[in-house]
């Protein structure tokens, strides 16, 4: 299983990770906050202070075409926002 899937990177979480050291990923719905540290520190090399998470459902959403109203549902997701220690950080861009 793996864990972290995406780092999400938005105005708001560039923010916090330049005030309060924090970064944003979306992760599997099955893990748990032990697993997603763990992952975190190996991947980055950094050290983790906390862990918080949040499930989002996904929502239905219809549009009105030519065919006539068109119906789905948006994908739901699972949120880690990580607080590093002081003295660490996480890059996004350096592999690029």
């Amino acid at each position: 299983m793996e864990i972290l899937l995406k780092p999400i990177i938005t105005e708001k979480m560039t923010a916090q990770g330049e005030k309060l050291n924090r970064f944003g990923f979306i992760v599997d719905k099955r893990a748990n906050k032990i697993e997603i540290r763990k992952a975190v520190e190996s991947m980055y090399d950094v050290t983790v202070e906390a862990v918080n998470t949040m499930r989002y459902g996904g929502k239905t959403k219809s549009r009105y075409t030519k065919a006539g109203v068109v119906k789905g549902k948006t994908a739901s997701y699972k949120k880690a926002i990580i607080t590093l220690v002081d003295g660490n950080t996480i890059d996004f861009y350096s592999n690029i």
